[in-house]
């Protein structure tokens, strides 16, 4: 089937039951071999380690090959405004649903979480272990803590915001930096300067570094403040992109990759746990 017949039956007959049949369940050549798709993702999916184990899957599954642009969800969502990837696979739920208010991308759906963690150095010299994330934040600023940001607009940077806004707190000082920098340099930083920061749980299991996660409420069920989820979202198929491909990406990991996020171990832990496919652009 050529890309223009194949878009159509994508209109046509359901774009996530048709990707999903793609796969190299049968016989021959997968159908999208020698393709190429390029995905503008989070830093915490490559830092995790995830995305190797994603991409290899869809490789083996299509034929095709997945090029990663590894970016904060703030500029992976510029690469696809500028019509310079195919898809993203973000986890910034209010900048991606402006995203798709402005047409830029389509279809977005949801695709797995895991949680946020406040860690810090073993000895937490503001004696944030156990407390709420909002508590903890107030209790670094009060003893002027140090305290490192990513300061990226990426999806870990406006959920901190959120927290440091709810707390009731506007960090500026000595005490609060930013690296500019993705999630496993950031964590790294942090550690070197014995300092806090907010850091998902895949990442923090696959950074080496000596620092204790103070906050922590659980893979399964955390407080909506700390829980963090990925969608997957195509770029607008009316820029000059790879549409189809990345409606075959859709269905991968909306579908036969689940099994792998479900299975997937950083030390034995586990770090991700596969959601539903519904459309979550309502969500908080």
């Amino acid at each position: 089937m050529d890309r223009r017949g194949f878009l159509r039956a994508l209109a046509a007959g359901g774009a996530l039951s048709l990707a999903g049949c793609l796969g190299g369940s049968g016989e021959g050549e997968p159908p999208l071999a020698d393709e190429s798709l390029t995905v503008a993702t989070a830093t915490t999916v490559h830092d995790s380690g995830l995305l190797a184990e994603l991409a290899a899957g869809f490789e083996g599954e299509f034929g095709a090959s997945l090029r990663p642009v590894v970016r904060g969800t703030g500029a992976a969502l510029r690469t696809a405004r500028d019509g310079d990837c195919d898809a993203v696979l973000v986890h910034a739920p209010p900048l991606e649903a402006e995203f798709v208010a402005a047409g830029h991308g389509v279809n977005r759906r949801a695709v797995m979480a895991n949680d946020f963690l406040v860690v810090g150095p073993p000895d937490d010299p503001t004696e944030a272990a156990g407390s709420d994330p909002l508590a903890a934040f107030r209790a670094i600023a009060a003893g002027d803590a140090a305290f490192r940001s990513r300061g990226d607009r990426s999806g870990t940077h406006v959920r901190e915001r959120r927290l440091w806004r709810e707390a009731g707190v506007e960090p500026a000082g000595e005490w609060y930096r930013e690296t500019g920098q993705g999630m496993g340099a950031t964590l790294v930083a942090a550690d070197e300067a014995g300092a806090y920061t907010l850091v998902d749980r895949g990442t923090f299991l696959n950074t080496e570094t000596s620092l204790v996660a103070h906050v922590a409420h659980g893979l399964e069920d955390p407080p909506e403040l700390l829980r963090n989820e990925y969608s997957v979202i195509p770029t607008n198929p009316a820029r000059d992109v790879a549409y189809a491909l990345a409606m075959a990406f859709v269905g991968y990991l909306t579908g036969p990759a689940r099994e792998r996020i479900d299975d997937f171990r950083v030390d034995g832990e586990r770090a991700f746990r596969p959601v539903g496919v519904t459309d979550p652009a309502d969500e908080p």
